[in-house]
């Protein structure tokens, strides 16, 4: 059985294709910036020594990095209502648990960075005077940041390609808007196939620019 190829179908469709595009780089791009003040929150939190503040905040941690992204939002928008006794519009359930779950490896990745540095730096700006909040904004965290970059940039291309799970929960991404073509017209292969080369045309340029950016910085090490 040979199969007819026939893409000039989906040219009436670029409308659903563009808005499932779009919300796809929205809820990637508000989730980044949500899950980054997250994980600054917790990770900087999880350098106290108090077992009553780390604790907690290394459950939270490790719940979200040891279960699967798509386990979190079928539960967050069918099971947390429940628990809560208020209804959770898909969106909701969807920014809410791709923000919290990519905080939790910004968090990670904040810590360890803060950690690399050596205990020197430390030592040698408290012995100038400084105070630690100003030792942690002036000497740890610049040097912090460039190592954190690397694995940051990582993790966003990885945050842009879980969005792709929403659509388990019928929020209007570029893979649901795919499902809904491919309703309509019975033609599965090549939307899908249309689908996954606009993934790859999105990622692919962030991938590269990623691995030029870790490039410069071992080179400027």
């Amino acid at each position: 059985m040979q199969y007819s190829w026939d893409f000039s179908f989906l040219w009436q469709y670029r409308g659903f294709i563009a808005i499932g595009l779009g919300y796809t780089m929205l809820y990637a791009v508000g989730t980044i910036l949500v899950g980054l003040i997250i994980g600054f929150a917790v990770g900087i939190s999880r350098l106290a020594r108090s077992r009553v503040v780390n604790y907690p905040l290394i459950f939270y941690v490790e719940l979200f990095r040891c279960t699967p992204l798509l386990v979190q939002l079928i539960w967050f928008y069918y099971a947390f209502p429940v628990v809560i006794g208020l209804d959770i519009p898909a969106h909701v359930a969807a920014a809410m648990t791709l923000s919290l779950y990519t905080g939790a490896f910004y968090a990670e990745i904040i810590r360890g960075g803060v950690n690399s540095i050596e205990r020197g730096q430390w030592d040698a700006a408290r012995a100038i005077g400084m105070r630690r909040g100003q030792v942690m904004r002036r000497v740890i965290l610049p040097q912090a940041i460039k190592r954190m970059v690397p694995p940051f940039m990582n993790q966003s291309i990885m945050q842009l390609k879980n969005t792709s799970l929403v659509s388990t929960i019928a929020v209007s991404d570029l893979l649901y808007q795919g499902e809904i073509i491919t309703a309509t017209t019975y033609r599965p292969l090549e939307v899908y196939t249309v689908v996954a080369i606009i993934y790859f045309g999105v990622l692919f340029p962030l991938t590269l620019m990623a691995q030029l950016v870790e490039k410069r910085l071992a080179v400027s090490d």
